[in-house]
């Protein structure tokens, strides 16, 4: 039986997350489980990952958000421990990490599996550009407060011509990150699903939709008064569009598996992070 290989990414930013991440390497080795250290700066076009059995992240939802573009093609779970300050989905806290690490080495975790979108850029027909993120797709003008004219249709059926700030596409993981503080619907992470939530709507009837991730959106980017409109998907270095680009949205395959990440703890962060509560709590 070969030796498994477990490699974690640590934030450059987060100096105890180098510390925590050389601890958790010194265990692993004891274990007789190879570990390799990759450090993460907030951006990377680089995926390390292949070859490994399972990944650590030591950082915010952001770096799990980078594990999981890489990982999830290829099938590779995702240990996430907590450094950052929300952690919906970094669910692993420091001082619980060799207990949950324990339990999934024994085969005792939870793994959960998320869905995550995949995104082609068409331009004058030709797809030059795809990415897939498991929090969401934004499009939007490279400065705020600009309304940006869209066409939108899911499934070929047209939804309409569109003005707004932005369009957020998110994951049910991601209804709870930026499609949230546009006032878009959390979703349960359980569900599948693809929710369309317009940032600062020209219209006071625009609504957020959730729909079936089985479905196709389709955004054309329209003539409007500001020509600097970008696409940036988990918040990363975004690219620019231009009139007549269409954007492809359409769940992918793959999915990524997040290790700990359980419903509990999903309600629990809810309760902590967004102080979601129903309402007054009386003593």
């Amino acid at each position: 039986m070969s030796e498994k290989k477990a490699l974690i990414v640590v934030n450059s930013f987060k100096e105890e997350s180098k510390f925590l991440g050389e601890e958790i390497r010194i265990y692993l080795n004891d274990l007789g489980i190879h570990a390799d250290t990759f450090v993460f700066n907030g951006f990377s076009e680089q995926y390390p990952f292949y070859g490994y059995d399972f990944v650590i992240t030591m950082g915010g939802d952001g770096t799990v958000l980078f594990a999981a573009r890489g990982c999830a093609p290829l099938g590779i779970p995702i240990f996430p421990v907590n450094f950052g300050s929300f952690g919906f989905i970094a669910s692993v806290q420091r001082d619980e990490w060799q207990k949950e690490l324990d339990d999934y080495l024994a085969g005792k975790s939870v793994i959960d599996e998320r869905s995550m979108l995949g995104s082609d850029l068409i331009r004058g027909g030709q797809r030059r550009l795809s990415a897939t993120g498991l929090n969401d797709i934004v499009i939007c003008g490279k400065t705020a407060a600009h309304t940006i004219s869209f066409n939108v249709l899911y499934d070929k059926v047209p939804l309409g011509e569109i003005k707004a700030d932005g369009i957020i596409v998110s994951t049910a993981t991601g209804s709870t990150a930026y499609s949230a503080s546009a006032g878009g619907p959390i979703i349960d992470p359980g569900l599948d699903a693809m929710v369309l939530t317009l940032m600062n709507a020209f219209s006071l009837s625009s609504r957020p939709i959730v729909l079936s991730p089985d479905g196709i959106l389709e955004i054309e980017i329209l003539p409007s008064r500001i020509s600097d409109v970008v696409i940036s998907v988990d918040g990363q270095i975004p690219v620019d569009l231009h009139v007549g680009d269409i954007i492809k949205i359409k769940q992918t395959d793959s999915k990524a598996k997040l290790i700990g990440c359980t419903k509990e703890k999903f309600y629990n962060a809810l309760r902590s992070k967004l102080n979601w509560s129903g309402g007054p709590q009386h003593a």
